[in-house]
């Protein structure tokens, strides 16, 4: 089992979050109830698609932008498509329009 986490910018994460639910590694909704994606407001470094986004942080002592953080558990026949699902929903047309990860699960258990 894989855990992928993405940073993407704002104005994408819901086109990333429809094209996971897209995939047919996402499945039916039965199965949907075993990948588990969670989807969080961050304050990252990525580089701003325009002036509004640009905010300082004081406490960071740095500019910040608002960005998402998503992550999604999933069968290791499953990663390739659910990452190219998020990378091209994520694109923004800037050369780093975010982040995708891929790391192995050592253990993952459902809770019933």
């Amino acid at each position: 089992m894989k855990e992928i986490k993405a940073y993407v910018h704002r104005n994408r994460v819901a086109d990333v979050i429809a094209a996971v639910k897209g995939t047919t590694a996402w499945g039916s909704a039965l199965k949907a109830r075993g990948h588990n994606l969670a989807v969080y407001m961050v304050k990252g470094s990525l580089l701003p698609l325009a002036d509004e986004v640009r905010h300082y942080s004081i406490d960071l002592g740095d500019e910040v932008v608002n960005e998402y953080k998503l992550e999604l558990l999933c069968d290791d026949t499953e990663v390739d498509e659910m990452v190219d699902a998020i990378r091209s929903a994520a694109l923004t047309g800037q050369a780093h329009a975010g982040w995708i990860t891929v790391t192995e699960l050592a253990r993952a258990i459902s809770v019933p």
